[in-house]
């Protein structure tokens, strides 16, 4: 297959574009720094050449978006939506304009669009989409909107020959440099990866090998459309996530952060807290009721092959 990834020069575009080059497709990336033969430029907001290479392809996964890892300015914040926004629309108008369209748009969303909540556990059928919860910074309120208008642009593009998916994603867990997990790693080893805020907040996860055999799954099945949540089916407290971490790499101690401490350790690092003290407790309703199933479903059991691969590959190098 021809698969186009706009966006895909990130970490998770970076874990698609290894596997599925692999797997022997062809993968063409969409970026605004092109390094590779196979990359093409594109601005992620206007039409151009780029999208000749959208007509007679049979997939695009569309990851573009500003990355989260920063301040929640209200600079970076309206970043975040602007190029979130415009990449989908653009994206849609070439498909639409495509004299051959693709057959399937994966459109990455983000499970941040559902509510924080302890209580209960978010799957598509019946988890709340958040906004104007109590006791949480309002700021938060944007970041769901975020999500909303990313999936709105998605849903409001013409295609009836292209089926369209949002991908609701939970951190991807890699051992890539830079990612989410060679942070939380880092953390570890520290000895500061203990309870944040008391660590009752959930934390929903992915590991990297499902998160391509899922979006492998939705390209093959043609009876999918809509948001599909792309998260392991065991989320678990911070505490509990933190402790798994610990005891995967050899750490027997992890120093608890209060709110406070965490805002201090955010802005040192150029990043949010709410990436860190939002309940995120979600399910992958979807992918399970349609017979899909997780090689890494429970996190103990992912931490420790995600680090035997870090370790593997620092002895290589």
């Amino acid at each position: 297959m021809k698969i186009v990834i706009p966006g895909g020069t990130g970490q998770v575009g970076g874990i698609l574009n290894r596997a599925l080059t692999a797997a022997g497709h062809e993968v063409v990336v969409l970026t605004r720094r092109p390094t590779h033969g196979s990359d093409l430029w594109w601005d992620g907001r206007t039409l151009g050449p780029w999208t000749e290479t959208i007509d007679g392809s049979d997939v695009v996964i569309n990851l573009a978006g500003r990355s989260v890892s920063c301040r929640y300015t209200k600079e970076n914040l309206q970043a975040m939506m602007d190029s979130r926004v415009d990449s989908a629309c653009v994206v849609g108008e070439a498909i639409v304009d495509a004299r051959r369209p693709p057959r399937v748009w994966l459109q990455m969303s983000t499970a941040t669009i559902y509510a924080h909540r302890f209580d209960a556990p978010h799957d598509e059928a019946t988890g709340v989409i958040g906004g104007g919860e109590p006791d949480v910074p309002r700021y938060w309120d944007f970041s769901v909107e975020i999500a909303k208008n990313w999936e709105r642009e998605q849903q409001r593009a013409q295609t009836p020959h292209t089926r369209k998916v949002a991908l609701r994603t939970a951190m991807v867990m890699s051992p890539d440099r830079g990612g989410v997990f060679d942070y939380l790693l880092w953390l570890a080893r520290l000895g500061l990866g203990g309870p944040v805020a008391g660590g009752a907040q959930y934390v929903s996860w992915i590991h990297d090998r499902d998160f391509v055999r899922a979006a492998q799954f939705l390209i093959d099945r043609d009876d999918i459309t809509g948001p599909v949540n792309l998260a392991a089916p065991a989320p678990l407290p911070q505490r509990a996530f933190m402790h798994a971490l610990r005891k995967a790499w050899g750490v027997p101690v992890g120093l608890p952060a209060t709110k406070w401490m965490a805002e201090i350790g955010a802005f040192v690092l150029r990043s949010d807290t709410e990436l860190l003290l939002k309940s995120r407790r979600v399910e992958p309703g979807r992918l399970l009721d349609t017979g899909f199933t997780f090689d890494h479903a429970h996190w103990p059991q992912a931490a420790d092959e995600l680090v035997r691969r870090v370790r593997h590959e620092r002895r290589r190098t």
